[in-house]
């Protein structure tokens, strides 16, 4: 993919996502406590979210081992970076850890498996393009550094945060309940902040338009749902911490 075809690619790329956002905030995503049958044909939740999650994985894989060329330290480390990450997000999470029981309908799992197609695409094959900017010496860049940082310490809050709901329906056998402990003390959604941060970080070591636009994608998804989820909590529960914020600590 040449830079102007790139180009091009991100520019609408980046206009979906800011027109994903503003949809989301009007109507919610059909998914988990959001679920209805209203929008069409549904897989198992656990199973469509496999099969929605892996591509993320195996398309970046594949990518990096498809390429011919040298592979340099800092490539690896990236590739290490989205590994582990959707690794567990690809198979730990809706085996293990707390994947919604309900039916994932259809136009989500296509949809979604559209979109980690092209974003891992998109993202590997910038990485691997770019061997030259990706030396060894980028391992002592400022933003490398402080984006690995940012994408260990999101990767950390997300899991933190997840392992929390888990346990919920593990120990009180109970779908939905208020999350106490953790960053739940300040915000409704702390494994979408963590999430956010992580991408930002992924973003700002990768230093790459195709990272920014990803990171503009998360937030697109994650902030609204978040403001859903919020809502949706001060409405099911009549103690809902009144202090607690959306996202944001203090602020929204």
């Amino acid at each position: 993919m040449n830079d102007l075809v790139l180009r091009y690619v991100l520019i609408a790329w980046i206009i979906v996502a800011i027109l994903v956002f503003i949809s989301l905030f009007f109507i919610d995503a059909p998914y988990g406590r959001y679920f209805r049958r209203s929008f069409g044909p549904s897989i198992k939740g656990r199973l469509g979210w496999m099969i929605m999650e892996a591509p993320a994985l195996l398309v970046f894989a594949a990518i990096f081992v498809a390429d011919t060329g040298t592979v340099t330290v800092v490539q690896i480390t990236f590739l290490t970076m989205w590994t582990t990450h959707y690794l567990d997000r690809s198979f730990i999470y809706p085996i293990k850890l707390r994947i919604s029981p309900k039916p994932l309908p259809l136009i989500i799992l296509i949809t979604g498996f559209g979109f980690n197609v092209t974003n891992a695409y998109l993202n590997s094959e910038y990485i691997i393009i770019n061997a030259p900017k990706y030396s060894e010496i980028w391992l002592y860049d400022a933003r490398f550094i402080a984006g690995l940082a940012l994408f260990a310490l999101g990767f950390i809050m997300n899991r933190h945060s997840d392992y929390i709901l888990y346990r919920i329906r593990k120990t009180l056998r109970q779908q939905y309940h208020i999350p106490q402990g953790g960053l739940y003390r300040w915000v409704s959604c702390p494994n979408y902040l963590g999430e956010i941060i992580m991408w930002s970080g992924w973003a700002i070591s990768t230093w790459s338009p195709v990272a920014a636009a990803f990171s503009l994608w998360t937030v697109a998804n994650l902030v609204p749902r978040a403001r859903s989820h919020h809502q949706w909590y001060q409405k099911h529960f009549v103690d809902y911490p009144g202090e607690r914020r959306v996202i944001i600590p203090w602020i929204w």
